[in-house]
């Protein structure tokens, strides 16, 4: 039996305005209807595998296990308290898949990579099954279809005797384009995936070989680790001190049993928007358009229309994308650099780096609809079922008005049952709670006014959810 492990803590700042670091990539729906996260499960389907593991940062943890609800198989959900890469999260999950003295095969997966043919992935994953058996480190190597210089390299040794797979000759960093053109006629060289498959021992082994200190860290974090709600917490103060490294420099250039198993897969990282643009269906003039928007004479163009329509005229070449609360205009070959602007942005201490106008919490959303030097107007939604922290604000006061649903209020010593049309005032200083009891979703205007309106005003007295 095959045991999934499933990496989902990255921030995709190179796909902002969509992804944002308290949202990121793979928790979107880019490619299709569901997440990517959700996508990357959903492949799995007709293969031996286990509900497998999740690990994802501590911030995403609600989103993720709302989004994995979903499924038919709930993974275990591993929670990372502070980002150390990916060979201690795999060491992590390592530990956590041999808790019962089993050694099963992990199958490590991005959750915010693109595969189109699900039927070749599938064959690739059982072709390496028999050779992570045997104690080999699987590396998978998607045969380029250009000279891609944002892609680290698998170069292939001696043919195995299955006559399918290769010995790992040497990884190699990001090339430049004369360098990855040589890759390409050489025909010995594959894109670095990100994708693996070992038994968890050989891991385990591997990292205590070349890595003790992030295998120590490790071991002490999982000694001590904690079930809450959906999720398994690991110790925080040994995590903290494990050392940062990457599975590749950690593992795979160290070893000796390294093997390259070729996949052709339409395989994407969906890194950048220019990825974004090569995958999408273009239309006669090679634009790619999602959501509302129109083009006029523009060639070869990304339009992403999030919320309102984006009209076009006369461009090429060019990436624009619009959100609620920000639009990204683009050469499509300088999209690397998207970067720089969320390095500026939380240089500047702006909050577009981290969150959309539109904030998923455990009990529903909440999108800020408008803003002013005393004021916010926000559009909450509860789940049925959900409440929100007993909590109270020191600077603002706040006007709650039902739109749709009912609302059970505390409001100091008082609690209130509100539906349609009906409203409340909650003063500064008081201590308050929103639930809703029904069985549709409660949505809500909410307007607060005061001195000071930013999150980190809120001091909780309970919360069902385990936040501070």
């Amino acid at each position: 039996m095959i045991t999934p492990v499933i990496l989902a803590g990255g921030t995709g700042s190179r796909l902002w305005p969509l992804s944002r670091a308290m949202y990121p990539k793979q928790f979107l729906p880019l490619m299709g209807s569901e997440s990517m996260l959700n996508a990357t499960m959903a492949r799995l389907q007709g293969l031996p595998c286990g509900p497998g593991i999740v690990i994802c940062n501590e911030e995403h943890r609600f989103i993720a296990a709302e989004q994995l609800r979903q499924l038919s198989k709930m993974p275990a959900i591993l929670l990372e308290p502070v980002a150390r890469n990916t060979a201690p999260a795999v060491a992590l999950a390592a530990l956590k898949a041999g808790e019962d003295g089993d050694d099963p095969i992990l199958l490590i997966l991005a959750s915010d990579h693109m595969i189109e043919n699900k039927v070749a992935f599938g064959k690739a994953i059982k072709q390496a099954l028999p050779l992570a058996e045997q104690g080999k480190l699987v590396t998978f190597g998607i045969v380029a279809t250009s000279p891609e210089t944002g892609y680290g390299y698998v170069k292939r040794g001696e043919l195995l005797a299955d006559e399918s797979s290769y010995a790992v000759s040497r990884f190699v960093e990001k090339p430049n384009l004369a360098t990855a053109e040589s890759y390409m006629k050489s025909g010995d060289y594959y894109w670095n995936s990100g994708m693996f498959m070992f038994r968890a021992s050989r891991y385990l082994e591997e990292i205590k070989a070349h890595c003790p200190d992030i295998l120590s860290a490790c071991e002490k974090a999982m000694a001590n680790t904690v079930t809450d709600l959906d999720f398994i917490r690991v110790d925080k103060d040994a995590f903290t001190h494990c050392p940062e490294d990457s599975i590749d420099y950690a593992i795979m250039e160290k070893a000796t049993d390294a093997v390259v198993v070729p996949m052709v897969a339409g395989w994407s990282d969906v890194g950048s928007w220019s990825a974004f643009w090569d995958i999408g269906e273009k239309d006669d003039r090679g634009n790619v358009i999602k959501g509302d928007a129109l083009v006029h004479d523009s060639d070869n163009n990304l339009v992403y229309a999030g919320s309102r329509l984006v009209a076009t005229v006369g461009i090429e070449n060019t990436v624009v994308i619009e959100t609620k609360d920000a639009v990204l205009v683009a050469v499509r070959d300088k999209v690397q650099d998207v970067k720089c602007i969320v390095t500026q942005l939380k240089k500047a201490g702006r909050g577009e780096s981290d969150l959309h106008r539109e904030v998923y919490r455990p009990w529903g959303k909440y999108d800020s609809i408008d803003a002013g030097a005393r004021y916010q107007v926000k559009h909450i939604t509860v789940k049925p079922g959900e409440k929100l922290s007993v909590q109270i604000h020191h600077h603002r006061a706040e006007h709650w008005i039902v739109v749709s649903g009912t609302a059970k209020v505390t409001n100091g010593d008082k609690e209130l049952l509100l539906t349609e049309n009906q409203s409340t005032y909650i003063p500064v200083g008081v201590i308050h709670a929103l639930e809703n009891p029904g069985r549709i979703p409660l949505e809500m205007i909410e307007v607060q006014s005061g001195s000071y309106l930013g999150e980190d005003d809120i001091i909780r007295f309970s919360d069902r959810y385990g936040r501070d």
